[in-house]
């Protein structure tokens, strides 16, 4: 299946890649550029394709238990599912952030109006 393929530069380019990934991550989340709490999933995300990397035969084991006869397709497959959850997981944090916004833009309004009704009071005395 891999005929003309160097399996063993393919697990080297995949390891490195994983922890170049991971320490990527890592410094993103070192600079504050990504929160922690989103920055784990990514870790985790980074773990397991890491893992996978070290452990081939694990790709075999996941496809044979998901009924998927390509190892390739299984690997696609828990990328995709890895894909949507960190989208699901910001998309929470987006409906979050808006509904704070609203509040925020409220309570701002709320504080102006009452400035100026302070200022017009205080020029009527």
């Amino acid at each position: 299946m891999l005929s003309g393929i160097h399996t063993g530069r393919i697990q080297v380019v995949a390891i490195i890649g994983s922890f170049v990934f991971l320490g990527l991550i890592v410094e993103l989340i070192r600079k504050r550029r990504i929160k922690e709490e989103y920055g784990l999933l990514w870790i985790i995300v980074g773990v397991v394709f890491l893992g996978f990397s070290i452990w081939r035969p694990g790709l075999e084991v996941l496809a044979r238990q998901l009924g998927i006869a390509y190892a390739p397709a299984a690997f696609l497959l828990l990328l995709i599912v890895a894909v949507f959850l960190i989208l699901i997981q910001f998309s929470v944090a987006i409906s979050s952030h808006n509904e704070r916004i609203k509040n925020l833009t409220q309570e701002l309004g709320l504080l102006r109006l009452q400035i100026a009704e302070r200022e017009r009071s205080k020029g009527e005395e």
